[in-house]
């Protein structure tokens, strides 16, 4: 299928690998069908593109790049939605917000978002306030300053 993109143009994806959410995202509830799409030459950046409406597109990464210790549990509603059956089909993502300088860039730890990489049923979790929505990138060097 052909979508249009908000950072690559158009572009031709597999229909098999669009993740389902199938309650949206927080604040795109009309957005069910995404993809994921590599960086040319980035094995950390990732974006999450809808096939839908080409500006929505959100850069992601692993929160286990940047916060080693990051950690939570999956409630079993959220395990049975998305099909999860073992701890090896899960693919946790976040989203990031990218500032110039990049120092100065925030990771979402509060929203991760969770795949069934088999499935392909994708939802954003809201965790507890343990964790903020705008953790500094580069943990060691905001403690620094």
């Amino acid at each position: 299928m052909n979508i249009e993109t908000k950072y690559f143009g158009s572009m031709i994806v597999e229909e098999e690998k669009v993740i389902r959410f199938e309650k949206g995202l927080p604040g795109f509830q009309d957005e069910t069908g995404f993809v994921l799409i590599d960086f040319p030459e980035n094995p950390v950046f990732r974006i999450l593109q809808s096939i839908k409406t080409p500006p929505v597109a959100f850069v992601v990464a692993s929160p286990y790049h940047f916060h080693k210790d990051y950690a939570f549990d999956l409630d079993e509603p959220i395990k049975e939605a998305l099909a999860i059956t073992k701890a090896e089909q899960v693919n946790v993502l976040a989203i990031l917000t990218l500032r110039d300088p990049f120092a100065n860039s925030t990771i979402n730890l509060q929203a991760p978002i969770i795949i069934n990489g088999e499935s392909l049923k994708g939802q954003q979790v809201i965790l507890s306030d343990a964790f903020s929505s705008r953790t500094p990138l580069q943990a060691e060097k905001a403690r620094m300053e």
